[in-house]
């Protein structure tokens, strides 16, 4: 049967105390509705319809270039099965629809198959329930003789239901011609006067449909989130996750409790990551890349043998083998190191080459440069590669030296082997295994007398 997602996100979030919209509250770095959009997309449906309400315009904004996706508005919070039925008029009649929540984030895929399988005809439907020691809140799974008969809200619940542990987590796959026939006859006389997307179970049973039901291994797979709190918690369990699947991979992480990743990794053997590192994007580790505390590192691709110090910031970069970054390095966007490079602390790469075997190994800003093999660049050293409108390019040949406190201003070549004196400011090229010494001429002022402070 043909898969159509719906997707009910037009919560306004008041506990979120947030100018976002619920499902823009961040997760691992992205929406929360981008989570389960990318849930909808693993299980391949044909289509996805998010039906959007408070905050709709920010949330149709970011998803904007989405493929396969439509949109339709509740303007009213009138209940689940209210919101379903906004997306009838773009849902076709045959098919089956699973039904999830913009701010229910971390629901496996696997899971969610193992529920679709069990609708493979018009005479099934599928819930997903959980069991809870408190099932306060949660509407209730009544059976008889074992079979799903009806849910009942916990408002409307008597002392005996709410007795039951089995909940509804809100989850369901329907076959499309039902939800056409029975969700315009939902009636809201109910505790809180809404239309009840439950209510389609108690019509399914009337008719003969079989109710399957099927639960997750964990039940923070159907947790919502409905305030920062939640939020927290559920980041943590994510979190963990991810730590856990890099350990199975091979990693070592020294503290999962305090390691991050917002985005995806591949790792080689023996990758180490010691306490508080930040994953962002898309990196890749190669064989025995150690990464020590306090590290921030995003699109970056990091070659076998590279050791990256404590509080250093890599950003859309590629490191070659062995070399060794920070303490307290920034590489920035398109900064290429070689193999055996080092940068050292307080240095900072903006679209540099560094060749093999060159050193930065304190206190230099190297932007818009190419750094030859084996060079030498002493601290205080700047390449000067801006004049207010536009940035220039400082090329360094190899076995350079460049002394402490030079200002390398663009466009400037320094050729192979040559020297500039520490100081220097250096504006014209330099030849190759020549000295350049650009200073002014020293002066001692004899007798002078400091400034004092006034009495």
């Amino acid at each position: 049967m043909e898969l159509s997602v719906i997707i009910l996100a037009a919560g306004k979030g008041t506990r979120m105390k947030s100018v976002l919209p619920k499902v823009m509250q961040p997760l691992a770095g992205k929406p929360l509705l981008a989570h389960v959009l990318a849930t909808a997309q693993e299980l391949q449906s044909s289509r996805t319809i998010v039906v959007y309400g408070h905050g709709g315009e920010v949330v149709q904004k970011h998803f904007a270039n989405q493929d396969n996706l439509a949109w339709a508005l509740q303007a009213e919070q009138k209940g689940t099965g209210h919101a379903v039925q906004m997306a009838l008029s773009q849902l076709p009649e045959t098919g089956k629809s699973l039904i999830l929540y913009g701010d229910v984030p971390l629901t496996t895929p696997e899971t969610l198959q193992k529920l679709l399988d069990l609708v493979v005809d018009n005479q099934k439907i599928a819930l997903l329930t959980v069991n809870l020691a408190n099932p306060t809140g949660y509407g209730r799974i009544v059976r008889e003789a074992g079979l799903v008969q009806r849910i009942v809200e916990q408002k409307d619940a008597s002392e005996q239901e709410k007795q039951i542990t089995e909940v509804n987590t809100g989850i369901l796959c329907v076959p499309n011609c039902h939800l056409h026939q029975w969700l315009p006859t939902l009636k809201n006389n109910n505790a809180q006067g809404e239309y009840y997307l439950t209510d389609v179970i108690a019509l399914a049973v009337q008719q003969g449909l079989a109710v399957h039901t099927y639960q997750p291994q964990a039940a923070w797979e159907v947790e919502g989130i409905n305030d920062k709190l939640q939020l927290s918690t559920l980041e943590r369990v994510y979190q963990r996750l991810q730590a856990d699947n890099l350990m199975r991979a091979g990693a070592t992480i020294i503290d999962p409790a305090r390691f991050d990743m917002r985005g995806t990794a591949t790792i080689g053997m023996d990758v180490f990551f010691d306490a508080n590192v930040l994953l962002e994007g898309d990196n890749h580790f190669g064989n025995g890349v150690k990464v020590g505390t306090n590290c921030v590192i995003k699109n970056c691709k990091i070659a076998d043998g590279v050791e990256i110090r404590a509080n250093s910031v890599l950003e859309d970069a590629e490191i070659g083998q062995n070399a060794q970054i920070g303490p307290f390095a920034r590489i920035r966007p398109q900064s290429k190191i070689g193999a055996n490079v080092h940068i050292g602390n307080f240095v900072e790469t903006k679209n540099t080459i560094m060749a093999d075997g060159a050193k930065a190994n304190h206190l230099a800003y190297l932007g818009d440069s190419e750094v030859g093999e084996r060079s030498n660049i002493g601290a205080g050293t700047i390449t000067c590669n801006y004049d207010g409108a536009n940035k220039f390019k400082t090329i360094i040949g190899a076995d350079a030296f460049i002394g402490s406190n030079s200002s390398l201003i663009a466009p400037v070549v320094i050729g192979d082997g040559a020297t500039t004196g520490a100081g220097s400011a250096i504006s014209k090229d330099v030849p190759a295994n020549h000295l350049a010494v650009a200073r002014g001429i020293q002066r001692n002022i004899e007798g002078w007398n400091r400034p004092q402070k006034k009495k």
